[in-house]
């Protein structure tokens, strides 16, 4: 099975924005999902990273595709002792 990543990413955007839609009327319990929720994000934002490593992609690339410089995506995602 095949997946589109570009359609993917942007059903899962629209989903978040509901999820902070519903929170907003909701209570602590929501508020506090969403915040599990964000925790996953980050998560999977490590993975992603780990696999674009493995597959090759600089630090710069990674960097570029962050928003940030390269050293400042390799302080943050870096494994300690890796090179």
């Amino acid at each position: 099975m095949s997946v589109e990543t570009p359609e993917f990413m942007a059903m899962l955007r629209r989903m978040v924005r509901a999820a902070g839609r519903r929170v907003a009327e909701g209570d602590e319990p929501e508020l506090q999902a969403l915040v599990e929720i964000s925790a996953e994000v980050d998560e999977a934002i490590k993975a992603g990273v780990q696999g674009m490593r493995a597959s090759g992609s600089s630090w710069s690339d990674i960097g570029r595709a962050l928003g940030v410089t390269k050293q400042a995506a390799q302080k943050r995602f870096q494994e300690r002792g890796a090179q």
